[in-house]
């Protein structure tokens, strides 16, 4: 019999009112603000309340390097979560917004699915309260006013050729990543190259993701670094007198979003920092109210281990302070196949007949790349659980071949079916990560402040990625010494690669190590508090495919809507 559609599941789930949820909690109905049915935004003075609560254990979610189909990390998280409720303890999911660019291209939603999703469906996957929204309206409105700025006589003096301030929208277009803007007659602005980025790749969506109050939010917003001065000195939000009007317009957006999964679990759903240019990672005040609300705080960090852990570990807990339990490392058969180099895989396109025949061989061939994941979590003083999230194609002899290479490692692992089963699907995992975090710990950040930006960098790439060395272009050279005369050598990094492999070429599986880092260019996110590193084509505005999933979703006769996935 074939599994429901993730949309039919959603919609015959049986949801509790939110404030029930909240209650359950520990959260009082005075700090919600509700949404429609299923949804509510929190206050930010729930942080810390109940005072009495004790803290939650802090369990982050990562993986192996995906292949372009994804691993199911948020399914894995949300089905983690669901399945605390199934040994006795409480658990509340902290997960990234989906962007609706991936919702109409060919990704599809990012809340899970199956048994072990967020709902309400439609909502998390479509606008949810606007928070997508709202970063885009304060970053543009900043774009607008650095171009009025120069248009009624430029008092700053700001050089237009220096302007690294694009504008940002929700949708792939990939028609409008370089455009000329200004075109027309004297009234209609002057003309310079710029182009647009999607939405969460908006420094101001990290913003969100990492301010830690409405005041850092707001100081965050005004040290902004929109372009230079003739003479290459920075110009911010603040100097153009703009950072007080973003901050009025993200005032709801800063609050986060509770939601709840298909079984009630508690979740909170906040900023979707794009994963290869930022940190990748959910907000830090939907942590911080999350980390007083039950026995364990699941959160998921974007794509691999080498990516979205490194960051979370390296930026989003320098800046909250909250140290993690424990991870959870998700792997699947068919990525370490492809790891072995024997198979490929396209996003869109059919799995191929190799992969799928059973294999042990070919899961031990890609076992380079999951001990080295392994290994980058515990750089960090943190032990990884093994989740062996299960395909229904996948063969037991396959999964005992990852349970035999984590035991090498001397890790825990668990095979997982919450997709199909629900919390009782991942009941092993839980009762693994429940050991793990009893273990003892030594949460350690990868560098101190303190290090150059060059030490920062060759550490993450030497230690994390594997690489041999590192080679620096000029421009990012001269970038990374001028901001260490500006005073930003204290951030952090956010080196802005490749997710498909643990290198910064896409095409080299597993483990490579040897290879030279490159690193084309530097740039400032002073606001969201990190440097980021060019190194490879990072694309920050998707194209939609050929058949892009928008051509699939409409309503039907009931007006109910349809082919979201």
């Amino acid at each position: 019999m074939a599994l429901p559609s993730s949309l039919e599941i959603a919609r015959v789930a049986s949801l509790k009112p939110i404030n029930e949820v909240a209650r359950d909690m520990g959260i009082a109905e005075r700090f919600l603000e509700p949404h429609g049915n299923g949804v509510a935004k929190i206050s930010l003075d729930a942080i810390g309340e109940p005072a009495e609560a004790p803290r939650a254990r802090y369990v982050v979610v990562s993986a192996i390097t995906p292949t372009p189909l994804g691993e199911g990390k948020t399914t894995t998280t949300i089905g983690l979560g669901q399945a605390f409720s199934h040994i006795g303890k409480r658990a509340t999911v902290a997960i990234r917004q989906a962007s609706m660019g991936p919702t109409f291209g060919i990704k599809g939603g990012a809340a899970g699915g199956g048994f072990s999703q967020v709902v309400p469906f439609e909502k998390v996957n479509l606008h949810l309260t606007g928070d997508m929204h709202a970063v885009a309206a304060a970053h543009n409105l900043l774009a607008a006013m650095v171009d009025n700025h120069i248009h009624k006589g430029n008092d700053l003096g700001i050089d237009p050729h220096s302007i690294t301030w694009r504008r940002v929208m929700d949708v792939n277009d990939r028609n409008l990543r370089n455009i000329v803007a200004g075109l027309g007659g004297r009234a209609d602005g002057d003309p310079r190259a710029t182009g647009f980025d999607i939405t969460a790749a908006s420094e101001v969506m990290a913003i969100l993701a990492l301010a830690t109050s409405l005041d850092d939010m707001r100081a965050r917003l005004g040290r902004i670094i929109v372009g230079t001065t003739m003479d290459g000195e920075p110009v911010t939000a603040e100097q153009l007198k703009a950072a007080g009007a973003m901050t009025v317009i993200m005032l709801d957006a800063l609050k986060p979003n509770l939601l709840q999964t298909i079984e009630n679990t508690p979740v909170l759903v906040h900023a979707g920092p794009f994963g290869n240019i930022a940190h990748g990672n959910s907000s830090i005040v939907a942590d911080l109210i999350g980390s007083g609300t039950g026995d364990f705080l699941i959160t998921e960090a974007g794509f691999g281990a080498d990516m979205g852990a490194e960051r979370f570990f390296n930026i989003k807990c320098r800046a909250s302070g909250l140290q993690p339990d424990a991870a959870v490392l998700v792997a699947t058969v068919r990525a370490l196949k492809v790891h072995s180099g024997r198979h490929r895989v396209a996003a869109g396109r059919p799995l191929p007949e190799g992969l799928l025949a059973e294999s042990p061989d070919d899961v031990h061939a890609g076992a380079d790349n999951l001990r080295k994941q392994i290994e980058n979590i515990r750089l960090h003083g943190v032990e990884p659980v093994i989740a062996i999230n299960a395909f229904p194609d996948d063969h037991p002899s396959e999964h005992d071949a990852v349970r035999e290479i984590a035991a090498t490692m001397g890790t825990r692992a668990a095979v997982c079916t919450h997709f199909t089963d629900g919390g009782k699907g991942a009941v092993e995992l839980a009762e693994a990560v429940a050991e793990a975090v009893e273990q003892p710990r030594d949460f350690r950040l990868l560098y101190p402040d303190e290090a150059t930006l060059r030490h920062k960098i060759e550490t993450v790439g030497t230690k994390v990625y594997g690489a041999g060395s590192v080679d620096y272009s000029t421009g990012a050279a001269r970038g990374l010494e001028a901001y260490e005369r500006m005073g930003l050598g204290r951030l952090p990094v956010c080196i802005a690669k490749t997710h498909l492999s643990i290198s910064s070429d896409p095409s080299l599986k597993g483990a490579p190590t040897g290879w030279t880092l490159p690193v084309r260019e530097a740039r400032a996110a002073a606001g969201a508090g990190f440097v980021y590193l060019i190194s490879g084509d990072m694309r920050t505005m998707p194209g939609l495919s050929s058949h892009p999933a928008a051509e699939s979703i409409d309503i039907d006769e009931n007006g109910e809507v349809v082919g979201l996935y």
